[in-house]
């Protein structure tokens, strides 16, 4: 017999920015960031949208919006018969940007969903990882977004879907240069190549390897630490300003990347004259690009989702 969810019920559920691959991390590491979507949820007769801030002209406003759908998949898959949502949404995390909106929203969703049910029926942060990693195809951008922090995520041969939380410097620090345009995950992931020579992938492992000990131990590593051999390079020509700066950064020493799947650019810094080296090399690109940038300091958000129930 097919149970029902509660009518009136009121939470609202934020969930951080993140970036992922930093690097030679593809589709295993990602870092929450703390700026946030805050999204009001109530449980009704019927369903409601009201959007905020990004996306707020695009984005649907009936039962078709991704977090509403969502919510709906986890309940019919833990049993319950989905009711109404009625959808407040502060969008502060920019789309299409290699933020983790898509991430974001996602885990949104089935926080919200899951503590939503009857408290015996929850599923918890694990289920909610599980269910989030297995919309995405890849767990790298979900895992910070529910877990915080650092993550390093993996997937095994049967598809599920494992992470574990690694503590991080405390001078380390992110600047993000966010370009007004934009670029879609599926363009991005269709520019890389099937496979690649195994000493490659051997030099990006070293890589990887070496991120993780600077990101935890030594951030004078991170230059070296963030060299990437596997996606950055094949998805240049899809956002030739970003591989441009990341290319004038990193020709000063300063430890860029690309943000997720692009085009936003995240350097790793852990100092005051890092920070400011790197808006003033953003600067000095924007003055001469045809793309118009600005710098971000989000602080790295210890915490993933926050569901608070009113």
């Amino acid at each position: 017999m097919t149970q029902q969810i509660a009518l009136g019920q009121k939470l609202i559920v934020s969930p951080p920015a993140t970036s992922a691959n930093l690097g030679p991390g593809f589709d295993s590491l990602g870092l929450a960031l703390e700026y946030r979507d805050r999204l009001e949820v109530r449980t009704a007769q019927s369903s409601s949208v009201e959007i905020f801030g990004d996306g707020a002209q695009e984005l649907p406003r009936d039962e078709s919006h991704l977090i509403i759908k969502e919510m709906h998949r986890y309940w019919k898959d833990a049993g319950f018969e989905p009711v109404g949502v009625q959808l407040v949404a502060h969008n502060n995390i920019p789309h299409a940007r290699g933020k983790g909106s898509s991430a974001a929203a996602i885990v949104a969703a089935y926080a919200a969903a899951d503590a939503l049910l009857p408290a015996q029926a929850r599923g918890g942060t694990e289920r909610i990882f599980q269910s989030a990693a297995a919309w995405e195809g890849h767990p790298d951008n979900v895992a910070p977004a529910v877990f915080g922090g650092l993550s390093i995520s993996a997937t095994d041969a049967a598809g599920s879907f494992s992470s574990v939380q690694v503590p991080l410097h405390p001078d380390l620090r992110a600047v993000l240069a966010i370009p007004s345009n934009g670029l879609s995950t599926e363009v991005a992931r269709g520019a890389l190549p099937a496979q690649v020579d195994h000493a490659v992938a051997a030099a990006n492992s070293a890589s990887a390897a070496l991120l993780i000990h600077a990101l935890s131990n030594d951030p004078r590593q991170l230059l070296g630490g963030t060299k990437d051999y596997l996606h950055q390079d094949y998805r240049a020509a899809a956002m030739p300003e970003s591989a441009a700066l990341i290319a004038k950064l990193r020709g000063a020493g300063l430890a860029a990347v690309v943000s997720g799947a692009g085009p936003t650019v995240l350097t790793l810094v852990a100092s005051d004259e890092q920070v400011a080296a790197v808006q003033a090399a953003i600067d000095e690109f924007s003055a001469g690009s045809p793309v118009s940038w600005r710098a971000e300091f989000p602080r790295l958000a210890a915490n993933g989702v926050t569901v608070e129930v009113l």
